[in-house]
């Protein structure tokens, strides 16, 4: 379908590339409007004129993003012109990567909750403007979601298991057993970072969609480095552009394209290891080994709990943060038993957005995945009632890299992740894995299991769906630290690349160039928190303040009936 851009959301700035001006000039130009890019252009443009670039479409509209009843519908969209690009790693895990405006948090599970203080500290941010760059974002897209039966069934248990104390409903970053925040709202409808859109001067912004950035454009004329001064985008069409920075010593290009894109544009644009960029003759810039170095994806390993009564809709909720490095979360009903939907599915845990955890990683093929899809079609109901208890491991400490694979940013990277590499990481997966054991044992969750079924009529019973159940064992046939290499998938929570003291420096700085920053999630040594989101747009609008606080004249204070801190 096509998605209208809304006039109606207040967004007269939000164009699609085909009307934007062969040449234009702007103070800032931000490349991504993702998950930091919205919140970073919304506050610089309180004062200076900000060209916003977004590869993707608008997600307003469009209720395979807006409402949480249909989620998974996206990310299993394999067309050109889904909001969700699917990439699979060397390692074989299947991946995705968001084209669409709001970026990943247009597409994800919707679980909002802050970086740890620890993580602030070691980051060299200033705490004060950290909360109010946190309490501005969550204005607008943060909720207390309805706790019902089945999620609380999975809170009690936690906390019955010892992970204490219970801290309630808090969006901060404690020990022990919580309840987060949720980007949808009370009636389901989904508020990502192209929400906060809403507080950008309109008079100071454009948004342009279906706008891949080729490359970024440097200048050494009269200057000691390589200066940045603007970029050459493509619309719909075909058609090039170009947009230049206006002339003055505090105005930018700021890539904000994600864990992919922003270490993807830096090498076609001439920065990166020389002999890479030479092998695809790309002329160079700077030679900059760790661009693209230090890629890492939290790990992810979940198992199925066949219920003997109904469960609700719910994505994550609760969530239990450990002393051991393991955080445990859960998910239920997501249309896996729908009466009015067909067919029925196994939401955020399903072969057709690329979760097939029953076969390991190198073996989940396209074939493989079309006959999992296949053969969740005969199965009965039952095999569909129930949800899913998952564990992601802190950090990790696990890393990889990400190589061109060809000259057009439309394409995907090649990345590698090595899950598992480090031995704490698979240590901290076992542990994860004992701790489901014990939560789905509890008395607390009592009532959404099998108590009296044999083990042999519930394998019987999901012997042909693509999830995993609790190994046992006492007769188990691998150990769980197989295990957890076969059954490994991805949460979405991939970062680094262009890494902070590595490609850019505590300001976010390029190093080795001017004019020039990366601000999102390529920029972290590890996943803040248990789910990134909520800090990367923090970023977006954290940096965006203190951009401006440099900026001549500002004083600190920033003027403006669209914004409030």
């Amino acid at each position: 379908m096509s998605i209208i851009i809304s006039h109606e959301l207040g967004f007269t700035f939000m164009h699609q590339a085909t009307v934007a001006p062969m040449v234009a000039y702007y103070d800032y130009i931000i490349v991504g409007g993702g998950t930091a890019g919205c919140p970073l252009a919304a506050t610089l443009s309180q004062t200076s004129t900000v060209l916003l670039l977004e590869r993707g479409g608008s997600p307003f509209g469009n209720p395979n993003i807006t409402h949480l009843s249909a989620f998974g519908a996206a990310l299993s969209d394999l067309s050109h012109k889904s909001p969700s690009q699917r990439f699979v790693s060397e390692d074989g895990v299947i991946n995705a990567r968001a084209r669409v405006l709001g970026g990943g948090s247009s597409l994800n599970a919707g679980f909002y909750s802050r970086a740890g203080s620890e993580y602030i500290t070691s980051a060299g941010w200033d705490a004060k403007l950290v909360n109010e760059s946190y309490r501005w974002v969550e204005r607008a897209v943060a909720f207390q979601p309805p706790l019902r039966q089945w999620q609380s069934a999975v809170r009690n248990s936690l906390v019955e298991i010892g992970i204490r104390p219970y801290n309630g409903f808090t969006l901060d970053h404690l020990y022990g057993t919580k309840v987060g925040g949720t980007i949808f709202d009370g009636y389901g409808h989904r508020h990502s970072s192209a929400d906060l859109l809403h507080h950008a001067n309109p008079d100071g912004l454009t948004v342009l969609l279906h706008a891949p950035v080729q490359k970024i454009l440097f200048t050494t004329e009269g200057k000691p480095k390589p200066t940045a001064n603007g970029v050459i985008f493509t619309d719909a069409s075909g058609l090039s552009h170009w947009a230049y920075l206006t002339r003055g010593l505090y105005n930018e290009v700021i890539v904000c394209s994600g864990s992919l894109g922003s270490p993807q544009l830096l090498m076609l644009s001439g920065l990166g290891p020389e002999k890479h960029l030479e092998a695809h003759n790309i002329s160079v810039v700077l030679d900059q080994p760790l661009v693209g170095q230090g890629m890492s994806d939290n790990p992810m390993n979940a198992v199925f709990v066949p219920s003997p009564r109904p469960v609700e809709v719910s994505l994550i909720q609760v969530v239990g943060i450990t002393h051991n490095g393991s955080y445990i979360e859960g998910a239920s009903g997501e249309n896996f038993a729908s009466e009015t939907q067909s067919p029925q599915d196994f939401g955020m845990f399903s072969p057709k957005i690329g979760q097939l955890s029953t076969v390991p990683p190198k073996q989940r093929t396209e074939e493989a995945l079309n006959r999992a899809i296949e053969a969740m079609r005969f199965l009965p109901r039952s095999a569909f009632v129930g949800g899913f208890i998952l564990e992601k491991i802190m950090g990790p400490l696990s890393r990889g890299h990400l190589e061109l694979r060809s000259l057009n940013p439309n394409d995907n990277p090649t990345v590698t992740f090595n899950y598992f590499k480090d031995p704490s990481d698979l240590e901290r997966c076992v542990q994860g894995i004992k701790i489901i054991e014990k939560v789905i044992e509890s008395k607390s969750f009592s009532r959404f299991r099998y108590n009296y079924l044999p083990i042999a009529t519930l394998l019987n019973m999901t012997a042909n769906a693509p999830v995993n159940l609790l190994p046992k064992h006492a007769n188990a046939s691998r150990s769980l630290e197989q295990f957890c290499k076969d059954t490994v998938m991805t949460i979405w929570h991939y970062h680094g690349g262009c890494q902070v003291n590595k490609v850019v420096d505590r300001d976010y700085k390029v190093i080795g160039v001017d004019a020039l920053r990366v601000i999102d999630g390529s920029t972290f040594d590890y996943s803040p928190g248990t789910n990134p989101q909520a800090t990367v747009m923090m970023l977006g609008r954290y940096m965006g303040m203190k951009i401006l606080y440099e900026r001549p004249g500002q004083n600190g204070t920033v003027f403006s009936k669209h914004t409030k801190t």
